[in-house]
């Protein structure tokens, strides 16, 4: 496929999704603010402002975040959104993967406070905006904990150890994201075949409108 948000030519590399659903779902789509540590993950800017993502890198992030997150015991990655788009696909990470959400409110003290009833002893969080999620974020570096973030091109990587590039305010976009990251997690544990499918689809992992 060859377009403003794609790569032409028969040499391109098979991607974990057709170009063309990430592109419908909206996973390539920024914001009109650029932050400097996203420029290496753009595409292009748009005559209206609009930055792009593009989409081979966010297809090669899923891959490395997925093989990361494969490492560790499940039960010891948390994963949060305080977006309400984020919350759907979250859960639906978590019941798919064994991981541990939090969808809505972070609790203060969640992951540096031990005494709190609602601590949570993770190795690992994943976030859907380390700019919504700061808490989050702010608590897991305190501890020392990796942060894997969604990120768009507003965002900074400040204490994000691995970015995955990707519009994480869509609701669409989320949804593709979390099902293709919870497909690949399955797969790099070797719970499914590396060529396997999870027994959902995109939509099952939509935010409900309204």
């Amino acid at each position: 496929m060859s377009g403003p948000e794609g790569r032409a030519g028969s040499g391109e590399k098979e991607l974990l999704l057709p170009r063309e659903k990430y592109i419908s779902a909206g996973v390539h789509i920024g914001s009109r603010v650029r932050i400097g540590s996203m420029s290496k993950f753009v595409f292009r800017c748009r005559p209206d402002g609009l930055w792009i993502l593009d989409v081979e890198k966010t297809d090669e992030r899923i891959r490395v975040a997925a093989k990361f997150l494969a490492r560790f015991d499940p039960r010891k990655i948390l994963v949060a959104s305080t977006r309400i788009y984020g919350r759907r696909p979250v859960e639906m990470f978590c019941h798919v993967t064994g991981a541990i959400p939090v969808a809505g409110r972070f609790i203060p003290g969640t992951l540096t406070n031990p005494h709190l009833p609602t601590h949570i002893d993770a190795d690992v969080v994943l976030v859907v905006d380390p700019k919504a999620d700061a808490q989050v974020v702010s608590e897991a570096t305190k501890v020392g904990i990796p942060v894997v973030a969604l990120c768009s091109t507003d965002n900074s990587l400040a204490d994000v150890d691995l970015a995955i590039p990707a519009n994480n305010k869509g609701r669409r976009a989320l949804a593709t994201i979390f099902w293709l990251l919870a497909r690949q997690v399955l797969r790099e544990r070797g719970d499914i075949p590396p060529d396997g499918d999870i027994p959902y689809t995109v939509e099952d992992f939509e935010a409900r409108p309204g």
